[in-house]
């Protein structure tokens, strides 16, 4: 599906906002021209749906430090893009691997993380764009991991974007509920891993966390798996949908 074909399809469902991820842009990582980014800015205008957010896929654990200033440089031109976008969040990774470099001990990694998110903090509050730091199984496995980042940089731009598929250790209900007060958007998945076995989500518990944290921002849903994604994400939509007026 292009861009295009998205937003419409998420407007005939029924969705609030929708998501334009940058690397599902025509030529990423180069960011889009201005004709084709106000095409979609104003597509999704004309079919009642707000724009949410975009991402990056991005790493910060690279070695190398010239390799990781380029790193920055793409989360800074694509916060550009979500800025023109109208998007208020754009997200990023700590690293892509969740193994550290050779020869580099993990405070070392995270402290190349903390100056890099640092650095973009800085340059995403001149854009009005907050960064959102998502947790993906990466090099941010738990959520102690999440809030020492977080606690380390103790930025007003910088916040999550809390993935709750993506806590693989251990309880993940508990781990979402600590980082939850520091949630500027989420990503719900119809799957999450207790004890690192795949279950299906217990929407009515994830809602009450969402709910107890103070959260009033968009709630993003993402399927994931073999499938017809149309067909998945219409039913487990209708199953968000329905956990959240059970709610109340």
């Amino acid at each position: 599906m292009t861009l295009e074909q998205v937003i419409q399809f998420c407007a005939e469902l029924g969705f609030d906002a929708v998501d334009p991820t940058g690397y599902y842009f025509p030529n990423y990582p180069v960011p889009p021209d201005n004709a084709f980014l106000y095409q979609i800015k104003r597509d999704a205008f004309r079919l009642g749906l707000d724009i949410s957010g975009t991402g990056v896929r991005n790493d910060f654990t690279l070695p190398d430090s010239v390799r990781r200033k380029a790193e920055i440089n793409l989360v800074k031109q694509w916060t550009d893009v979500a800025a023109r976008l109208g998007a208020p969040v754009i997200r990023v990774f700590a690293g892509l691997g969740n193994e550290l470099p050779i020869n580099y001990k993990r405070d070392e990694v995270t402290t190349w993380i903390v100056d890099a998110l640092s650095e973009c903090a800085a340059y995403s509050a001149q854009q009005g764009v907050l960064i959102v730091l998502q947790n993906h199984a990466d090099f941010v496995q738990t959520a102690d991991q999440v809030l020492d980042i977080l606690h380390r940089v103790n930025s007003e731009w910088l916040a999550a974007n809390l993935d709750i598929g993506s806590f693989k250790i251990g309880d993940p209900y508990q781990q979402i509920a600590s980082v939850a007060p520091y949630a500027a958007t989420w990503q719900i998945k119809e799957n999450m891993f207790v004890n690192g076995e795949e279950v299906a989500t217990d929407l009515s518990k994830i809602i009450r966390i969402v709910r107890e944290s103070g959260y009033r921002g968009y709630l993003p849903i993402e399927t994931l798996g073999k499938g017809d994604p149309k067909q998945k994400v219409a039913a487990f939509f209708e199953k968000v949908k329905k956990a959240l007026a059970a709610a109340g």
